[in-house]
């Protein structure tokens, strides 16, 4: 896991991950499905991505969002927890996610 300081470092669970400014999930058939939109980028999000980042409100902390996503899937929490700091860490790095 990783976290805002740093690559190689945990996520804190009480970490409110969320899309700063200019940023937005939307959804666009033209595009192909979900889409991050930033200033002057886009990025397809697949249906995994789309599902974590909607819960990036920055009103969950990265545990509840952890949680809700092991209930929702019925997935190891160990799996969706190393998943989920994976992609925040890579947004976060593209300035796409504050956490």
């Amino acid at each position: 896991m990783t976290d805002a300081a740093g690559s190689g470092t945990a996520i804190s669970a009480d970490a409110k991950p969320k899309l700063p400014r200019g940023v937005r999930l939307t959804h666009n058939e033209a595009q192909g499905g979900w889409v991050l939109l930033a200033p002057e980028r886009i990025f397809k999000a697949d249906t995994i991505a789309m599902e974590i980042l909607k819960r990036c409100t920055g009103e969950a902390t990265f545990a509840q969002i952890v949680d809700d996503l092991a209930a929702n899937f019925k997935a190891p929490r160990e799996r969706i927890e190393t998943d989920v700091a994976n992609l925040l860490r890579s947004l976060a790095d593209k300035r796409l996610l504050e956490l």
